[in-house]
């Protein structure tokens, strides 16, 4: 397979017209983002969505914590239907919380120090933030250990999974070499794709897959678009966003100012990919582009930018079972409100601006 996921110009279909409203089952992919322990909002929103009747999921694309809900979800609907997937999503946050190694301090909930779930100005997490910055992950874990590995291999029945081609399955990592996203399709799925997805270069050595080596895909597709447009039969892609594009405010601490640097990095990707969609679909709603090859597209967006905005950039290494609980709840309540204001417009039309959100 190619190492890169760029797609030729004429390979992204776009919205030319629309379409007529379709009685009974509705048909989404989603595009799940990555960002840490911040992936149990989209345990919540994929929850709330396979428990809706008149959904069904076509594709998933993923990156990091994005990527692992896609394949958990998808074992778990192949082992037991739409409650087998939820109760698999279940089980996978259980665990994460189980490995939790990165407590909060005795000085949780004083003012100032650790209010609520933000954890920026929480002793134990600045320690290790800045241990990342001085020392190489060969220096901070010399035997490479990763319990993620463990609990992936233990949940998900990878030779059954990669059996499923007709699963629409797409995981995005970076390649570290080349500077070129790979995009791993239903039938290369491993525990380590996945772990490459989600390796994060300050805290893991890079995985090694057929040769090459692979950091986090969140710098290179936050998550891929194209495979969604182009191999699934569903024309309504839903973007799931974790990672805030608009602050109101500009950032003036360090803190505040890595973090929206953190912010800005993972979602270049997607931004440069919702551009190039925009800007083909200003061409041919203006005429000036005539192609058969392009079909009808329309984007969605399930997202809590307030909320998730306000945790801060440590709060993704927070594996506290309450706080991935609380993000789940909010997932949840975030997508059942999308759903009744959403609905009708899926299979009609666009619910989100691509050119006022992404250009």
């Amino acid at each position: 397979m190619p190492d890169s996921t760029r797609s030729l110009p004429g390979e992204i279909p776009l919205p030319r017209r629309r379409l007529p409203r379709k009685p009974g089952v509705k048909h989404i992919s989603l595009a799940l983002q990555g960002g840490g322990s911040h992936g149990a909002f989209t345990w919540g929103v994929m929850h709330r969505l396979i428990s809706e009747p008149r959904l069904y999921i076509d594709g998933l694309s993923g990156t990091s914590a994005g990527a692992m809900n896609a394949v958990v979800f998808a074992d778990g609907f192949i082992g037991g239907s739409r409650q087998g997937a939820i109760d698999a999503l279940a089980r996978f946050w259980g665990r994460i919380a189980d490995l939790n190694w990165l407590p909060r301090s005795l000085a949780r909930g004083m003012p100032g120090i650790s209010d609520g779930w933000q954890v920026d100005s929480d002793p134990m997490f600045m320690m290790f933030d800045l241990a990342t910055r001085l020392f190489a992950p060969t220096q901070l874990n010399p035997l490479n250990l990763n319990p993620l590995k463990r609990v992936l291999a233990e949940l998900v029945d990878f030779e059954r999974l990669r059996r499923r081609t007709d699963v629409k399955l797409f995981v995005t990592a970076s390649n570290v070499r080349t500077c070129k996203s790979r995009l791993f399709r239903t039938g290369e799925l491993t525990p380590d794709v996945l772990l490459a997805s989600a390796c994060l270069p300050l805290m893991f050595k890079a995985i090694e897959i057929d040769g090459e080596h692979y950091w986090d895909g969140g710098y290179l597709g936050n998550p891929a678009i194209h495979p969604l447009i182009n191999e699934c039969a569903s024309s309504d892609v839903v973007i799931v966003q974790i990672n805030p594009l608009y602050r109101s405010d500009v950032p003036v601490t360090m803190r505040d100012i890595l973090n929206r640097i953190n912010e800005m990095t993972f979602n270049a990707s997607l931004v440069r990919e919702m551009f190039g969609i925009a800007t083909v679909s200003s061409l041919i709603e203006s005429g000036a582009l005539e192609d058969e090859r392009y079909t009808t597209v329309r984007f969605h967006q399930i997202s809590a930018e307030t909320e998730l905005a306000g945790y801060g950039a440590l709060s993704k290494l927070n594996a506290e079972r309450a706080f991935l609980q609380h993000l789940h709840d909010l997932g949840y309540e975030t997508a059942d409100r999308w759903i009744a204001e959403t609905f009708d417009r899926i299979g009609w039309e666009s619910s989100v601006d691509v050119l006022e959100k992404f250009v």
